[in-house]
């Protein structure tokens, strides 16, 4: 799921939703930013030491996107969180429209306000939880952003078994405030839980412009449009700052371990691997994230709050596990009739509630 990597790159945000929000999807395995996906439990030359490739190049992503975190969260005393923002999604913006070069033309008025609403999310959720992370530690800040996917799973899928999920993210979430958040900013932690929704709304209008752009170019646009949104707010906020060449520089490498690394390396794993597998990986992110904030920020973690985000994570595992379960309960049997391969055909994901 993600994309808290506070920004999800598009490939990862539309396997996640498929994962997610449409089980289906994730059985049947669309092809995802122009990289098509390994059918489940395939691996390269039917090696299981060709299974670690994509396996670590999504963990590398994870750990990029959480490493940038702290890197950025180092970055606040100099910039300020929305400048630290600003930043970069200016910087990603710019390299992501020089790579993917999108087209400008061709689309309609519902594909631009889809765009439009993708890049809002995006920077939506990346102030909110730059905000969060400037108050409370990164592994709290993380558990706690990633209960707006698990809702989104939870209410899309409408089964009693995910409520016990529900509960289990719950308990988490109640150690982690130590019996009554007496230990966590409140402040930090309400805008920690608002950036969640903010990610759900990601995913959703992620999987959506997936399906109208192709390859990588609505991600490009919709960031382009995210970090427009938030020039004037940075600017406002940290004025000549965001221009000392410092600054400037670890602003760039946030960008690039946070937004435009993980997006090469998680399409490039998922030309090999599916995306329910994806989804489960991305449950571990805030135990990553607690890492990165102990090794760079020196936050250390208590017994209680590790003990609370495997709580979150193993809620978020069994809510991802229920939904490919439920999706290929659904899948229809085969026919016994051969197809050449030159005239099949991969089946059509579903379109998102």
């Amino acid at each position: 799921m993600n994309v808290s990597r506070t920004d999800r790159a598009a490939t990862g945000a539309d396997a996640a939703a498929a994962a997610l929000v449409q089980p289906e999807a994730a059985v049947a395995q669309p092809e995802v930013a122009g990289a098509p996906a390994a059918p489940e439990g395939a691996t390269p030359n039917g090696s299981r030491w060709g299974a670690l490739g994509p396996v670590g190049l999504v963990l590398g992503g994870c750990v990029s996107v959480q490493f940038g975190a702290a890197v950025a969260v180092s970055l606040m005393p100099r910039a300020g969180a929305v400048g630290v923002v600003t930043l970069r999604l200016v910087f990603a913006a710019i390299v992501l429209l020089i790579v993917c070069r999108p087209k400008l033309r061709g689309h309609s008025r519902a594909d631009w306000g889809t765009v439009v609403a993708f890049g809002v999310a995006m920077g939506g959720m990346n102030m909110l939880f730059y905000q969060a992370a400037e108050r409370i530690p990164l592994g709290p800040a993380v558990t706690l952003e990633v209960l707006g996917p698990l809702a989104l799973s939870v209410f899309a899928s409408r089964r009693l078994v995910n409520a016990i999920w529900a509960g289990l993210a719950l308990c988490g979430v109640f150690l982690l405030g130590g019996g009554g958040f007496g230990g966590l900013d409140l402040v930090g932690a309400a805008f920690a839980v608002s950036a969640g929704g903010m990610w759900a709304a990601y995913i959703i209008f992620s999987a959506r412009t997936g399906r109208r752009f192709p390859q990588a170019d609505g991600l490009a646009l919709a960031m382009a449009v995210a970090a427009v949104l938030s020039l004037p707010l940075g600017i406002a906020a940290s004025g000549s700052k965001l221009v000392v060449p410092t600054t400037m520089a670890l602003g760039a490498a946030v960008a690039v371990m946070s937004s435009v690394l993980p997006y090469t390396l998680e399409l490039l794993a998922l030309r090999r691997l599916p995306a329910s597998t994806f989804a489960v990986m991305m449950s571990l992110e805030p135990a990553i994230a607690a890492l990165a904030g102990f090794l760079i920020l020196d936050q250390a973690m208590s017994a209680l709050g590790a003990l609370a985000i495997a709580l979150v994570i193993a809620a978020s595992i069994g809510a991802v596990r229920t939904q490919v379960g439920r999706g290929r309960a659904k899948m229809p049997e085969p026919e016994a009739k051969k197809v050449p391969a030159s005239e099949s055909k991969r089946m059509p994901a579903p379109e998102a509630k």
